[in-house]
């Protein structure tokens, strides 16, 4: 197998063999599929950043981790993670998006079916096709076994869903963000290999795509990127693409119209407060698992960001008292999961000597940021710094009685989060030091505009007039803060804040 002397640094959307050059050092995110990191891969990844980098590390929207270090990675670096199982073992397709899977599959209570064994499959089946590498680097699978906290509302290109049918366990098929392909149920022995024709068909796809642009005389250099899936699925139809899929595997599905499609939170925004709690907010704290005497514990994660002290301390809690192993998660959490019920209250102390908490009430545990602008190029606001001040503000002066969901994006793309929020500020591009506010639901996907700009130093006290007003004017105690914003009148709230 051949590997790369030195780490690339050209890459648009970094991976860990062709980096990004920021402006804080050289960025490289690590694939972790269903977001499963070792103590042993903790403590690797730990040294390197304290020897090359910013001794920090973040942890992404898919459960990825992003290292920040002072050069290039060398080959000798590259090997050590490749041995630690860090890497891919074929470079040219570790480029590619993380598989999903819920942080909870396999150990919670509710689950299907342990998913974790087709995220393992899937991942291997990618390191042993490198002529995957054409595929756009943003192609994403994701595995929903029917945890009480669902990954499926995430963007991916192809996710599946675990139903039961005369108990059997099936998976029903969707692509994109839409809804389910409806008759359609996947035998859960058949899953990877129609995944593969699935991807197998997407790759022929896109060699037709760059043989055109050959044939037209450009550059394959000229084309940004190749072919997304949904650009398939536009040009072909799902029911041809479908059609091609079965061409190559011969029938592989169950056709039923038994059971109704899954609801409408697998595809789109989330639109409710209570959705974003089973997500974001539900995996905070003691939770019990499948398996009786055992339970997994939430650790916050402010902004996503821990040092490596704090991963190595949360690693040796992991072999000490779990099952020897973390979980990242989609929220920018951690699990420490396979904890005796018994053991809860010595864990959850060394936790806070970590200077970490498991308080779904603190306001780090909804608070999203980007890179923003010193980690991204397209960023145009520096949201790390905007966000710890709210967040620290917010501690000192508020006690929420359930966190209220802030995301801060330095751009339109929304990086940080794809889905609607509490509360979102986006950064400006003619003024970095200034954001648009956005409350609630509407429309767009940013929620209802409550300024069109605002300096972000002044950012904390608007929300604790904000959070105030709504404590005070709430029609009941269990009116959420979505609802609250959702029924008030803007040019009102704005003339309250604006005299508070």
């Amino acid at each position: 197998m051949e590997l790369s002397q030195l780490q690339s640094t050209t890459a648009i959307c970094p991976t860990l063999f062709n980096a990004t050059t920021t402006e804080n050092g050289i960025l490289s995110r690590i694939r972790f599929p269903a977001g499963l990191i070792t103590s042993d891969q903790c403590e690797l990844l730990a040294n390197v950043v304290s020897h090359l980098g910013n001794d920090e590390i973040q942890i992404t929207n898919r459960a990825n981790l992003q290292i920040r270090t002072s050069k290039v990675l060398t080959e000798e670096n590259l090997w050590d993670f490749q041995d630690y199982g860090l890497a891919s073992s074929t470079e040219s397709t570790d480029g590619l998006r993380n598989i999903m899977a819920s942080p909870i599959a396999g150990i919670d209570p509710q689950t299907k079916v342990n998913t974790i064994p087709l995220v393992k499959a899937w991942n291997l089946y990618l390191s042993q096709h490198p002529e995957l590498a054409i595929l756009s680097n943003k192609f994403s699978v994701c595995f929903d076994g029917g945890e009480s906290i669902s990954v499926s509302d995430r963007l991916n290109d192809i996710c599946f869903v675990a139903v039961e049918l005369d108990r059997e366990i099936y998976f029903r098929l969707h692509l994109g963000l839409g809804e389910p392909v409806v008759g359609i149920l996947i035998p859960q022995k058949q899953v990877i290999e129609v995944l593969a024709a699935m991807t197998e068909v997407y790759r022929d796809y896109t060699q037709q795509k760059l043989d055109q642009d050959l044939a037209q005389d450009l550059s394959r250099n000229l084309r940004s990127r190749p072919p997304r899936l949904r650009e398939l699925l536009h040009d072909w139809g799902v029911e041809c693409y479908l059609r091609l899929v079965e061409e190559k595997i011969g029938s592989w599905f169950k056709w039923t119209e038994e059971i109704p499609p899954s609801p409408p939170s697998q595809g789109g925004r989330i639109k409710s407060s209570q959705s974003f709690k089973n997500g974001r907010i539900a995996n905070i704290g003691v939770h019990p698992q499948k398996h009786l005497g055992l339970v997994y514990v939430g650790v916050v994660i402010p902004l996503g960001r821990l040092t490596s002290s704090q991963l190595r301390g949360l690693a040796n809690l992991a072999k000490q008292y779990g099952g020897g192993a973390l979980r990242l998660t989609p929220w920018q959490n951690i699990l420490i999961t396979d904890i005796q019920e018994s053991l809860i209250e010595v864990v959850t102390r060394e936790i806070a000597d970590l200077g970490l908490t498991i308080s779904a009430n603190d306001p780090y545990a909804a608070i999203a940021a980007c890179s923003g602008i010193k980690g991204c190029k397209s960023a145009h606001t520096d949201t790390q710094t905007d966000a710890k001040a709210i967040a620290t503000h917010l501690e000192n002066c508020i006690k929420l009685e359930y966190p209220i969901n802030m995301h801060f994006t330095g751009c339109d793309k929304s990086c940080a989060q794809h889905h609607s929020s509490d509360i979102t500020f986006l950064g400006i591009e003619s003024n970095p030091e200034t954001y648009k506010v956005y409350i609630g639901d509407s429309e767009i996907d940013f929620g209802r505009e409550l300024y069109p700009e605002y300096l972000a130093k002044d950012l904390p006290h608007l929300m604790e007039r904000l959070l105030n007003i709504y404590h005070n004017q709430r029609q009941n105690p269990d009116q959420s803060f979505r609802e609250f914003v959702n029924q008030s009148h803007l040019r009102e709230l704005q003339q309250q804040l604006d005299h508070a």
